[in-house]
């Protein structure tokens, strides 16, 4: 669960923008989009499928950045 604190010399403006970012880094805007609606067995392998293949794409660009 994600909290942030709020100090005296704080603006409640600043603590909220924190608290989107610490939302947006969790990911959680993401789960609750992705779980509004039913997602069928096929569209979640797809879905794995494609994210696997962006991570090495990922991984493979980051390699030949080196050499």
């Amino acid at each position: 669960m994600v909290g942030v604190v709020v100090t005296e010399e704080e603006g409640l403006e600043k603590a909220l923008k924190r608290f989107k970012s610490k939302c947006d880094k969790e990911g959680i805007k993401r789960d609750i989009k992705r779980q509004r609606a039913f997602e069928k067995p096929s569209e979640k392998r797809r879905r794995k499928a494609r994210k696997a293949q962006a991570k090495m794409r990922k991984r493979v660009a980051k390699r030949r950045k080196y050499y």
